[in-house]
């Protein structure tokens, strides 16, 4: 086998680094992708415990003042408005959440948002 026939296991990593790089270089999205709502720079994780659940996105170049947060036990909605861009983010939760809990901390571009889950199923004893 030759060398040049191997598949290179870092190919698609490069490839996402050069995608990166050029979107940061004013390239803007690759083409036939969508900017939806936050756009390429904001990636948003939700994170799950049996006791909550914690979002964690990527705002950048917005400030705490600018933020706007709603939650309807289901979804998450991110608003912000900045001199260059708006932001309007709906992330559906990985599970329902007590709205009434919700605590958000914002630092240096990065947005926490936690929640203590919803307990909707009750216990039922069996006689």
């Amino acid at each position: 086998m030759d060398r040049d026939d191997r598949e290179d296991p870092f190919g698609d990593f490069f490839e996402e680094i050069e995608r990166m790089m050029n979107e940061m270089a004013g390239g803007g999205p690759a083409a036939g992708t969508e900017d939806a709502g936050f756009g390429s720079e904001t990636h948003v994780d939700a994170y799950t415990t049996e006791e909550s659940v914690r979002l964690v996105a990527d705002l950048p170049a917005i400030s705490k003042e600018q933020l706007s947060l709603q939650c309807d036990g289901e979804s998450l909605t991110i608003s912000a408005a900045s001199d260059r861009r708006e932001y309007d983010e709906t992330v559906d939760l990985p599970v329902p959440v007590d709205e009434h809990s919700g605590s958000a901390t914002f630092n240096n571009g990065v947005l926490e948002v936690e929640f203590d889950r919803d307990d909707d199923s009750a216990s039922i004893d069996v006689i």
